[in-house]
This record gives C-alpha cells, structure tokens and sequence, in this order.
C-alpha cells in the first residue's frame, strides 16, 4: 500500500493532467473541427496515464490485460483521429481556403501555433483554383524568377504559398551549391527582403519556398523573458531543496542551515549553465540566436534543464545538429568529471552512506562505480562523497533532455541527421515508452512528469532549415548515436543477472 503522501502526490498528477486538458480545450477551440480532433488526439495519448493514476490515488490497481487494452485502445483513436484531421485538411483544401501547412501537421500533433509560418511538408498547400494571384509584388515576383537557372534549379510551375511562394521544378545541382547560389541571386535582387527555402516534399521533390524576411523567428517578448527570469528563481529553490534532500534535511523547515546546500547547489548549477551556454555558444558560431533559457524547475532532481528556442532562422541540418549537440555533450562531459571526483574521493566511512543497490539504477553509472569501489558494493551501503550523486544527477537531467522527441536537444539532433518523418516517429515512440514506464513505475513520477513537459511544451518539430535537403556527414550521424547510446545508458537500470556478474548490492 501506499503512504498518504505517495496517494496525494498521484491525485495531485491526475489533477494537473486533467487542467492541462482544460487547458488544451481552450486553446484548441479557436481552431475549429481540426483544432478540436487534435485535442481529441492528446487526450487519446494521455487517458490512459491519467486513469491509471486517477484509480491508483483510490487504491485501485489495474492489472496487465486492463493496462494492454488501454494502451492499445488509447493507439487506435489516435490513428483514427489523426485520419479524421487529414481527411478534414484535405477537404479545406479543396474548397480554395488557404491553410498554413505547418499548422496542419501540428495539429495532427495536438499543437497549433498560427504565429509561425514556415514551410513545411507542401503535399498540404492549400491554393486557391479560381486565382493565381500570389502575395508578392509582380515585379519582385519577376525578380524573384530571375534567380532560376538551368545548373540551380529549374522551376516550372509557381503556387501562391502564405505570404510567398512555392516554385515547384527539378533541382538540377547539388543541393549546398545551388541553395547558396539561388540564396546569393536573391539578396542580390531584393536585399534581406526575402528568405529562400530549399525543402522537400512527401513525395520527396524538391520544391523551392520563398518567404519574407518578416516570418523569421521573432526574439523573445518582455513578458517571456520575465517567465524566463520567474523560472530561473523557482528552479534555484528547487536545486537547494533537492540538494538538502541529497543531505538528509529540509531547507523549508530549516532554513537556517541554507550555507551547507550552497556548495553542491553551485555545482548543480555549473553543469545547467555549461549545458546553456554550450548551446549559445556554437549557435552564435554558427549564425543562429538561441533565445534565453525557460528552466524548468523539480523538487526531485533539482530542474528537468531548460527550454530554448530558435530566434533566427536556420541555415541548414548540420548547424542544426551542432547547436542542438554541443548542450547535452558539454553537460554530460561536465556531469562526468563531477561523478568521477566524487568517487575517486570516496574513501573511507566519510560522505553520504547510501545502499549499494543504488548503483543498479544506471548501467553507466554503475559500470563506473564497479571501476572505482571493485568489492566494496556487494555490502550493503557504501560512503560516497557528495559529488558522486552531483554527477550523476547531472548525467540524469542531460540524458532526458537527450531522448529522440520533438524540440528536446535529442529529438533536434535525429530531425537533423535523420530528417523530420523519422523524428516524429522517434517522438511518438519516446512518449509511449514513457507512459508505460509509468504505468509500470508510478512510484517513480519523473516520467510521467516529462511525458507531460514533452507532450504540450516540446513535442512539435523544429522549424525547417533554409536547405532541409543536404544532410549532416557521417561524422554528425555518429556522434549523434553515441549521445543518444550515453543517455539511455544513463537512464536505463541493470538488470539483476548483470547486477549479479557485476557483485552490486547483496545477492
């Protein structure tokens, strides 16, 4: 059975989730049947987790069969109501209104952000069959037409697209070249008037989209950037707090005793910031603006790290790659050092005494730990120096911001190397495997917690790039899978029969 406060820890998730519900409705509703199906679509993902929950806060505990239908009853709504919105699109489609194509796939993913207008997927472009009236001038469009050529890319036919144009044609050079040369003629032409996408299709064709300047990304507002500076504060309370935890006291009933989190706390902040200022310094390198970091704050392992966005657009997959890895692999560098110093200091019966059973909680911690404590973890406790757990709760918070899903550092560097359609495939499978991690683990809320944050903050792609066609080199790609292979060894825990071979806690 559970304690009173493990019952109103799940009441108050279940709660949260059902205003996040009420929430979504709101948002939605503007939108019409297609903004409605896509509410429809993340309460379909979320019932599950959210009954599950709801009964378990009563003492209500479903077994295997009942868990399996949900999940499987829970998946074929989803796909029926992801057919619903396409067939609805397709129909808007038909009658001559035009539609924002990106904000059709978001709200076939349960997002809608009318603000941006991007190109995106052109297999949804919505054109009107009585007009070819398109909205640039007739002699910039003739400028603009100019810049084609037969070694570039020869267009053939050209669509009134928002507040653009799409040229549909065949590229007839290598895709780096003739972007940087067609982007070139263009700035010639018209200035920073306009920006030149080189995209493709569904049905994978290379198509040319031209916007202004004016859909860029737009910085962040005054009122975004005091949210930013709101969640900086609360998550410096919840690093102190986690860490007095890490300390065996409360800082909220013993403020006076603030001076002995201090230490530990600075360290937790060092690896979040390293984390931050790696994604602003190669993005700046790069060309790109990263907008102030959203932290967000947890009570149990001191923040979740922090939410970033693009304020410029982006020239192609490989800065997107660079900028979305140089977070999570300085993060995880710094987390490592942390961990290593602490365990090399632990020595003797000083530091933290916690059971050796804890080291099964990561296959790479506890790999690293069987490297320096050898014979010492079939006991059952051990002393470790602070910084042992410092480290790997900075291994923890890098490795989540790792998984493969929507705007996450993870999901950012498989749409870079693997392109957008294996990236939301990655995004889909990551929140089903963390709804069962926490059907299977409700004692443990982090992934459910995270699941959430990914659903309604995260889980939409990242704006195409200028060229969406050259792909990183095999280098990136490697990289890439390394991180990915570090985070979820990271989070992953042994088994028992490895834990047997490996002698961690008591057999």
């Amino acid at each position: 059975m559970f304690s009173l406060a493990d019952n109103f820890a799940i009441l108050v998730i279940s709660l949260m989730g059902l205003v996040i519900i009420i929430w979504g409705y709101t948002r939605a509703k503007p939108y019409g049947e297609i903004g409605i199906l896509a509410w429809l679509q993340s309460i379909a993902l979320m019932l599950p987790w959210l009954i599950f929950f709801f009964l378990l806060s009563f003492g209500i505990y479903l077994n295997l069969i009942a868990v399996i239908f949900f999940l499987v009853f829970s998946a074929a709504v989803y796909i029926y109501l992801g057919n619903r919105i396409r067939t609805k699109a397709k129909e808007t489609i038909k009658t001559g209104l035009r539609v924002n194509p990106q904000s059709l796939e978001k709200t076939k993913e349960g997002q809608q952000t009318p603000e941006e207008k991007t190109p995106e997927e052109t297999s949804s472009l919505a054109v009107t069959s009585e007009t070819q009236i398109t909205p640039i001038p007739e002699e910039e469009l003739k400028e603009i037409k100019g810049i084609f050529s037969i070694d570039t890319f020869f267009a053939t036919e050209t669509i009134p697209y928002q507040d653009g144009v799409i040229f549909k044609g065949n590229l007839r050079g290598e895709a780096e070249f003739s972007h940087r040369t067609l982007s070139q003629k263009l700035r010639e032409k018209l200035g920073d008037k306009y920006r030149l996408f080189l995209v493709e299709t569904p049905e994978e064709k290379p198509v040319v989209v031209i916007l202004p300047a004016t859909n860029d990304p737009r910085p962040l507002s005054l009122a975004q950037k005091n949210l930013a500076f709101a969640l900086f504060i609360v998550t410096i309370f919840t690093t102190m707090e986690a860490v007095a935890f890490l300390l065996g006291f409360d800082l909220v009933g013993n403020w006076q005793r603030w001076r002995e989190v201090l230490p530990l706390t600075l360290g937790l902040w060092l690896i979040l910031l390293a984390h931050e200022i790696a994604h602003h310094v190669v993005g700046r390198n790069r060309g790109v603006k990263v907008s102030l970091p959203f932290f967000l704050p947890s009570l149990q392992i001191g923040s979740f790290g922090a939410i970033t966005r693009f304020e410029s657009v982006i020239p192609n997959r490989s800065v997107l790659f660079d900028t979305a890895f140089a977070g999570p692999a300085t993060g995880f560098l710094v987390s490592l050092l942390i961990l290593i110093i602490g365990m090399s200091l632990s020595t003797g019966n000083e530091g933290l005494e916690i059971p050796t059973l804890f080291f099964r909680g990561s296959i790479l911690v506890g790999s690293i730990a069987k490297f320096f404590f050898q014979s010492s973890l079939e006991a059952d406790s051990i002393h470790v120096h602070p910084f042992t757990i410092l480290g790997w709760l900075g291994l923890v918070i890098n490795a989540i911001n790792v998984l493969p899903a929507g705007q996450l550092d993870g999901g950012r560097m498989v749409q870079a190397i693997y392109g957008r359609k294996t990236c939301r495939r990655t995004t889909v499978g990551t929140l089903v495997v963390l709804g069962i991690v926490s059907l299977f683990n409700p004692i443990n809320s982090l992934p459910f917690y995270w699941a959430i944050i990914i659903l309604f903050l995260q889980r939409d792609l990242e704006r195409p790039c200028l060229n969406e066609l050259s792909e990183p080199d095999d280098t990136r790609a490697a990289w890439g899978l390394f991180m990915i292979f570090l985070s979820l060894a990271t989070l992953i825990p042994i088994t028992p029969s490895l834990a047997t071979r490996l002698g961690i806690g008591i057999l």
